[in-house]
């Protein structure tokens, strides 16, 4: 009974910390390290437990789930970081090449203006 109840409150625990987590805001590799520790420390659990040392190999597959999160994520991190930068430049990049069309654009009216009052010049020379 007292088993049964302990399992109830662990369970209402990672329920309300599931929520707490799922609505902040982590980067890349927070969110790699903290779903690494997860799984590790459930695959470790299972696999402690069939070895009779589930506390153990929860400690030893979270370390190490944690440690392969963070790979992870923190490469995640850096993709999208890299991918930000060249959404930027793009951007700056395309402000800069309809500023040059409208450049030209004005050119072509101010050339477009001055055309026939060269061209009258010429034909009185």
């Amino acid at each position: 009974m007292r088993r049964n109840w302990a399992a109830t409150i662990v369970f209402i625990g990672g329920m309300l910390a599931f929520v707490g987590v799922a609505s902040a805001q982590f980067t890349e590799t927070e969110k790699g390290t903290g779903v690494g520790a997860l799984l590790g420390a459930g695959t470790g659990a299972i696999v402690g437990a069939a070895v009779h040392h589930p506390v153990a190999g929860t400690f030893i597959g979270a370390g190490i789930g944690g440690v392969g999160g963070y790979a992870v994520g923190h490469e995640l991190q850096q993709q999208q970081t890299l991918n930000d930068e060249n959404r930027r430049a793009l951007y700056s990049e395309q402000r800069q090449i309809e500023r040059q069309r409208r450049e030209i654009q004005e050119l072509q009216a101010q050339g477009d203006q001055s055309t026939p009052s060269a061209q009258n010049a010429l034909d009185t020379e």
